[in-house]
């Protein structure tokens, strides 16, 4: 899996350690430069992985910022980005399962290595369930569109297993 990581002045720390980390474990990874120990300004981090990631030239992308709401805020401004601002396993888990989130945000002062290397390999190693998730998937890019997602329909009716069948 091709991974590509950015971070902005205060999530420059976290960002090194993931990078060397996800190596480690056999990723393919993609940096983007970091501003260092100079003040910068998170979107232009955001910007060239949410893009990569939409343009399909990297799977996933990871993000790092004080609080992660600023890049998850500006990756999400990217079509075909879902990004995720994540504090958990749970939330990580979640996060691809549910909503095939392809771009992860991390706080770097909020959370401790290990839990965010946790949350991070949690997150890489999670599937998209698909089925009705894959509906409510369609519908974010229905809104991405300007369209109204209540109108977005799929022809399938869901099992009781959760799996999706086509409709008669």
């Amino acid at each position: 899996m091709k991974v590509s990581l950015a971070a902005d002045h205060r999530g420059k720390d976290v960002y090194t350690q993931l990078c060397d980390w996800l190596k480690q474990e056999g990723y393919e990874v993609v940096e983007y430069p970091t501003c260092g120990n100079r003040a910068c300004d998170y979107p232009d981090y955001a910007f060239p992985v949410a893009k990569a990631v939409a343009d399909g030239q990297i799977d996933r992308g990871i993000l790092v910022c004080g609080t992660g709401i600023g890049m998850c805020i500006a990756a999400n401004k990217v079509k075909g980005v879902r990004a995720a601002m994540v504090h958990d396993e749970i939330g990580a888990d979640m996060s691809r399962r549910h909503n095939d989130a392809n771009v992860l945000c991390l706080s770097a002062d909020m959370l401790g290595q290990r839990i965010i290397n946790r949350i991070v390999q949690t997150w890489l190693e999670t599937e998209f369930e698909g089925g009705r998730h894959a509906r409510r998937v369609k519908k974010i890019s229905a809104i991405e569109q300007g369209l109204d997602p209540s109108n977005v329909t799929d022809n399938t009716k869901e099992t009781n297993a959760g799996t999706t069948q086509p409709a008669h």
